[in-house]
């Protein structure tokens, strides 16, 4: 099975709608999305909708049980818990009932998925060997997908070997057949690693292999949106730099 696997939409439909283009060239057979579809955008029923629509699979992130009053807002930073309140003021109907069905882990197969981290699936961000070698001792699953950083990566520990990990960037491939792995897409609507382009991963369980991919958007566009909503400029001006 090739599988599309998207991260921490964060309410970009820009980003959103442009990856779901891309996908279509792909020839995937899924899609699966690992959390936080909203958050910091400007457009979370639309991204929510686009979701519900073209998604397998979906996890709940930290900002979706924000939004849906499972988290406490006095947990995130002041621009984030400004952009969820306004998210629970326009969020209509349809799209509370479909976060507040979601749950931060499953599985799909052989495949485990975690909006964070098979430790703590909602908060915990996976950023160093470290942290993944740990996350390593207590995953079931040989390969497992996280989101949350808003950083493409992959982990890998090898028999008798520490995890290592690194980056990765548009175009890289990884052979999944050996080892314990640990993979982040990267996030759709508001990448960390400098890249501004929408981030993404084509999983293929069968031959074992993950290729990260980035999708080109209208950036000015999404930005542009988060100021027409009055919602924190920085959320907005980050989009730009890929922070």
């Amino acid at each position: 099975m090739r599988v599309a696997v998207l991260s921490d939409i964060h309410g970009n439909r820009h980003a959103l709608e442009a990856v779901l283009e891309d996908v279509a060239t792909t020839g995937v057979t899924d899609l699966w999305c690992l959390g936080d579809v909203v958050g910091y955008g400007a457009d979370p029923n639309d991204c929510v909708a686009l979701v519900a629509e073209n998604a397998a699979l979906c996890l709940a992130g930290n900002h979706d049980l924000a939004v849906t009053g499972d988290l406490s807002l006095d947990d995130f930073s002041r621009g984030a818990a400004l952009a969820a309140r306004w998210t629970q003021e326009v969020l209509d109907v349809d799209g509370v009932a479909f976060l507040a069905r979601l749950a931060s882990q499953g599985e799909a197969g052989p495949v485990g998925l975690y909006h964070a981290s098979p430790r703590d699936p909602v908060w915990e961000y996976v950023l160093s060997a470290l942290l993944a070698e740990l996350c390593f001792d207590v995953q079931p699953q040989r390969v497992a997908l996280v989101g949350h950083s808003h950083v493409a990566l992959s982990f890998v520990r090898r028999e008798g070997h520490p995890a290592t990990g690194e980056k990765r960037l548009a175009g890289d491939v990884m052979d999944l057949t050996a080892g314990e792995w640990l993979l982040n897409p990267g996030s759709v609507g508001q990448p960390r690693d400098g890249d501004p382009r929408a981030a993404w991963l084509v999983l293929d369980t069968e031959a074992w292999r993950a290729e990260w991919r980035r999708t080109p958007y209208d950036v000015a566009g999404a930005a542009t949106a988060i100021r027409q909503a009055r919602l924190p400029e920085s959320l907005a001006e980050r989009l730009e730099y890929g922070q």
